[in-house]
């Protein structure tokens, strides 16, 4: 489906490209010749990740902590010093916990928030300002999760995740004038490290509750987030696409007695 060389010449950043979907991503970018920055706030994550990616291609750190605005911004400097342009930028980096409502504390909702909805925005606002916007180019993609009919037992995050996929819809109209394309991306459940994060009993047999009766793939999400920066996709800006193997429309995937 895609051309050698489909983002030769392209520069993208990957936050969260050290492991799971994001390392993904950045695989195929690199794969497909994109010189791609990848930033975690862990440097020992991003060390071991540039073991496995600079075989590929031309890949390079960042040690970012999304919801420091001072952070992001020189990490837009770096970026300008060292290349003088940014095409791409997948906003993958976030984080959740799974827990009823009544018992998230505040801290842990403001961490959530703070990273899920205000670091993307902090990331997007800071270098479509220095990239983007002068350049009259760009491209955004917003790798969110499957909030269709809200995400009882992460409320935190399901609320992050929509405020996202409205600034998907909003910065698409704002920025046209410039040139810029922002989509998201919705996964549903994905066979990925993430899923690490969630105790063994809440995952059982959760692929059952899928229509395809399988859980989805980094690849595949890596598939469409490629489509989604490509000249295939030139026309497509404010969407949000689901990748949840029809979950969505059928059944509720969390127990939540």
């Amino acid at each position: 489906m895609f051309a050698a060389n489909l983002f030769k010449d392209k520069i993208a950043l990957v936050t969260g490209g050290g492991s799971g979907i994001g390392m993904a991503i950045t695989k195929q970018l690199l794969h497909y010749g994109a010189k791609v920055y990848i930033a975690s706030r862990k440097a020992e994550r991003l060390e071991k990740a540039l073991e496995e990616l600079t075989p590929i291609g031309d890949c390079r750190s960042i040690t970012l902590d999304i919801r420091q605005v001072e952070i992001v911004q020189k990490a837009a400097e770096q970026i300008q010093a060292e290349c003088g342009r940014l095409d791409i930028l997948i906003n993958n980096a976030g984080g959740q916990f799974p827990s009823p409502a009544e018992s998230i504390s505040t801290n842990g909702w403001n961490a959530v928030i703070n990273t899920n909805l205000n670091g993307t925005f902090y990331v997007t606002q800071q270098m479509a300002k220095t990239f983007f916007i002068p350049q009259k180019d760009g491209i955004i993609i917003n790798i969110i999760a499957n909030i269709y009919k809200g995400f009882p037992g992460m409320s935190h995050t399901g609320a992050a995740r929509a405020g996202v996929d409205n600034l998907t819809k909003t910065l698409a109209i704002e920025w046209a004038t410039h040139k810029i394309r922002i989509n998201a991306i919705a996964p549903g459940i994905i066979l990925s490290s993430g899923l690490a994060n969630y105790p063994p009993k809440m995952i059982e047999g959760i692929s059952s509750k899928v229509p395809l009766k399988r859980l989805g793939t980094t690849d595949e999400v890596a598939y469409l987030t490629l489509f989604l920066a490509s000249p295939m996709a030139e026309f497509i800006t404010g969407e949000t696409v689901y990748l949840d193997g029809g979950q969505r429309l059928w059944g509720d995937i969390w127990d939540i007695s």
